[in-house]
């Protein structure tokens, strides 16, 4: 059972964590197309990498997007969130810049809240039929 659920071990711990997060864009604007999508699911697999972590399933929509992300123990999840909204909003303003204009309210993309959920011992599989079940 545990090779299937690949759990992770560090120096001194074994671990399994897995987070489900939704951000939305700010005062919910109808912005993403499917090459923005493409794009924030690029920038969010290199922060998770960066972050020793690892997007499991990535869905979006025009005003939002849903992440499974497993991550170890030592990361804090607000910071991890933190670097995923900061990061792709920056970087998406240089792939993009035609959404400057039209998305970049305040000079931001993403509405400051979000939602953070725990998956508790979530076969992989199920969690992706989960996010895509969501569009």
């Amino acid at each position: 059972m545990a090779d299937a659920r690949k759990i992770r071990t560090g120096r001194h711990c074994v671990f399994d964590l897995h987070a489900h997060l939704v951000f939305v864009t700010r005062c919910r604007g109808r912005i993403f197309s499917g090459r923005h999508l493409q794009t924030l699911e690029r920038l969010f697999r290199k922060v998770c990498e960066d972050f020793e972590a690892e997007l499991v399933g990535f869905e979006g929509g025009s005003d939002h997007v849903r992440l499974a992300v497993r991550y170890p123990p030592k990361v804090a999840l607000a910071r991890l969130v933190n670097s995923l909204k900061g990061a792709s909003s920056r970087k998406l303003k240089q792939h993009h810049p035609e959404l400057i204009r039209s998305a970049y309210l305040k000079n931001a993309l993403w509405s400051p809240s979000y939602y953070a959920g725990s998956l508790a011992e979530p076969p992989r599989e199920a969690i992706r039929r989960y996010i895509e079940q969501q569009r």
